[in-house]
């Protein structure tokens, strides 16, 4: 893939960022922060971003520039998981990835089932259908300190098994299996807030994220452009381990915000939820810079989950199966 392709694939994701015209000051600000770091590799991807929005960039410019099927169709795939990484697509959104797919010449039907998986990730539930509740349950803060239902040893096991499967997951080459970051995470820290007596639901828990700091959509892309621009993302049609063991182009960055997001939910629901904002952003950065330093001692751990991974298996744990 030419510098140039790769260009053309991150400006239509951040043109689909932008595609319902719904995205406040905080997101935008949030993804210009992801496109400043994404830079880092040679390509200024801030400035991109920065055309995107004063429509410096179209969409017909940067169509154009793929010039092979499987670049086409990576754009798409990644326009589509950020259309519906936020709790699926909206109308507009839709509307922008019907275009999109006819401009890029992509079979109607395939560009249907990619979009059709996509919103599955993104809409699946918390919970599965009739799992056991936790016990007696809150949907309010409350002041004190809270038990958990889960013994420290199960909370410990709870968080790392999601760390090294969202690890696992960011070594493989599908956008899709990126996608399936963000609700398993969501999943993890609904489980431990269940644990502690409270019922949260997908609006909390995104609340939540976005409070440490950590939003959905420009959380993708960063995990995507980071996969794109070292050559990991894009194993079109191939194995779904046509990318495993390139370590070098995984930052191990899911590992440790599930690794953080984890521990900082544990403190917070323990908490009776009094943390401010500020105490919950500096303990989140605390609990990254501690999970960066973990990551490599568990990468023969993820590298394992990866290999027992494939794209059914991946929907089944997105649906809690």
């Amino acid at each position: 893939m030419t510098e140039q392709e790769t260009c053309a694939i991150l400006a239509i994701s951040l043109i689909a960022a932008t595609a319902d015209g719904a995205t406040s000051d905080a997101e935008r600000e949030e993804i210009r922060r992801v496109a400043a770091g994404l830079g880092s590799g040679g390509l200024d991807v801030a400035t991109l971003y920065q055309d995107v929005l004063l429509k410096r960039v179209d969409l017909d410019g940067a169509v154009a520039a793929l010039m092979s099927p499987q670049t086409r169709q990576l754009a798409y795939e990644m326009a589509v998981c950020v259309c519906n990484v936020d709790d699926g697509s909206s109308e507009a959104e839709r509307a922008f990835l019907g275009e999109l797919s006819k401009r890029l010449g992509l079979d109607a039907g395939s560009s249907a089932a990619h979009a059709q998986d996509a919103q599955a990730i993104a809409t699946a539930p918390l919970a599965p259908a009739g799992a056991a509740s936790a016990g007696a349950v809150t949907s309010g803060g409350s002041a004190g300190a809270q038990a958990s239902s889960l013994s420290e040893a199960e909370l410990d096991k709870l968080v790392l098994d999601a760390a090294i499967l969202n690890g696992g997951l960011e070594l493989l080459p599908e956008s899709l299996a990126t996608m399936a970051i963000i609700p398993l995470q969501m999943r993890m820290v609904y489980r431990i807030g269940q644990s502690y007596g409270h019922e949260l639901d997908k609006s909390h828990i995104k609340d939540f994220l976005a409070t440490l700091g950590v939003g959905l959509t420009s959380q993708y892309l960063e995990q995507a452009g980071r996969k794109l621009l070292g050559g990991l993302l894009g194993a079109i049609g191939g194995s779904l381990l046509g990318g495993l063991g390139r370590q070098a182009v995984s930052s191990g960055m899911s590992f440790a915000s599930t690794y953080a997001l984890g521990q900082v939910a544990r403190r917070y629901y323990a908490g009776g939820r009094s943390f401010s904002t500020d105490m919950l952003r500096e303990t989140f950065q605390q609990m990254l810079g501690q999970a960066r330093g973990l990551q490599s001692n568990y990468l023969p751990q993820m590298r394992e989950r990866a290999s027992s991974l494939n794209p059914v298996r991946i929907m089944e744990m997105v649906r809690g199966r």
